[in-house]
């Protein structure tokens, strides 16, 4: 296929004008790496003189759930820690006795886990890091596992708890060791930023308490308050470490295995898990909105606007990071702009 990039940078730079979002850095690729990468706008729109670059850091958001939790779960399932059909209950402690116990890693994994779909963890638990956790783990389902596909961060939260559970390490430990420095992604932490990186971290929403954009602090506020990690959100990124995680996804370095996830877990997770439910799920990745499982394009988004397509069978993936919650939390515009985006890439 021949990549319109003209098409591309018009699609971006309208959006930078719509004020859909202040910026964008994207790039599109194979396995060998990027075939165009480009960069549309500003850092922040009160200082001009701040463009947006390719190493300019961004909160990743949602995408924590791929780059920290998918990754890490992932390790623990070739490793033989995880089976991803066994109920909780039967190896977790934490939870044998709770309604949690009859949920499966898969159930979370697909978000057909029946668990409640609230998600304001201080207004239900209070601040304390451990009340949120036994909150979290023992409250009551909302519906039978396997009923529903219902998106919830909640299943994140837990899965996170699960990977430190099994692995004897803090999330922040267990998706450095494991992912991110096997593949090079030195630039990929959880927050709070250090103030080298946090004046290149492109700004999200503005901060009600102080009246400033949040910028190398997670805008999610279940991260915050959980002290920047968890399962929700928390990551921040660069365009370069998330090319290294989506060239290494295609099988870049397969022999041997650098990360601790591999080709197997990738083929069982970009796969259609939810039966006849729908929208139809993989392992947290979903069939990207305007394909079907026969073109093989799966994605994953963050609120912040952020976003990271693959196809095995195509051999290509894509990123789109934006800072579009400087501006709105609505989600149509940047919606609109990330189902052209991915059709340039993809089609």
């Amino acid at each position: 296929m021949t990549l319109d990039t003209h098409r591309i940078d018009q699609l971006l730079h309208d959006g930078v004008r719509d004020k859909v979002y202040p910026g964008a850095v994207w790039a599109i690729g194979n396995a060998t790496g990027p075939t165009a990468t480009g960069t549309v706008g500003l850092l922040d729109p009160s200082q001009p003189d701040q463009p947006m670059r390719l190493d300019t850091v961004f909160d990743a958001a949602s995408l924590t759930k791929i780059l920290a939790v998918w990754s890490s779960v992932g390790a623990l399932w070739e490793d033989g820690k995880l089976d991803l059909d066994t109920p909780l209950g039967a190896f977790w402690p934490e939870v044998e006795g709770h309604p949690l116990a009859v949920v499966t890693a898969r159930h979370l994994l697909t978000h057909t886990a029946g668990v409640p779909l609230r998600a304001q963890l201080k207004n239900l638990y209070g601040t304390d890091p451990q009340d949120i956790r036994d909150g979290v783990l023992h409250e009551a389902l909302h519906r039978s596992p396997g009923e529903a596909v219902e998106y919830t961060d909640r299943a994140a939260l837990i899965l996170g708890y699960l990977a430190e559970h099994l692995s004897g390490r803090h999330l922040d430990q267990l998706a450095t060791e494991r992912t991110w420095q096997p593949l090079g992604m030195n630039s990929t932490r959880f927050g709070p930023l250090p103030s080298d990186m946090a004046t290149r971290c492109a700004p999200t929403e503005l901060d009600q308490d102080t009246d400033i954009h949040l910028q190398g602090v997670a805008h999610d506020f279940s991260a915050r308050l959980l002290g920047g990690v968890c399962g929700i959100a928390g990551a921040f990124s660069v365009l370069d470490d998330l090319i290294a995680f989506l060239r290494y996804m295609l099988g870049v370095t397969t022999s041997p295995r650098l990360a601790g996830f591999g080709p197997a877990w990738t083929a069982e997770s970009l796969a259609i898990q939810t039966g006849e439910l729908e929208p139809v799920r993989g392992l947290f990745w979903h069939p990207a909105p305007g394909t079907g499982p026969i073109d093989d394009v799966w994605v994953h988004y963050g609120f912040t606007g952020t976003g990271m397509w693959v196809s095995p069978r195509q051999g290509r993936w894509a990123v789109l990071l934006t800072n579009k919650l400087y501006y709105t939390r609505d989600r149509q515009p940047l919606t609109d702009v990330r189902n052209s985006f991915r059709a340039f890439a993809f089609t």
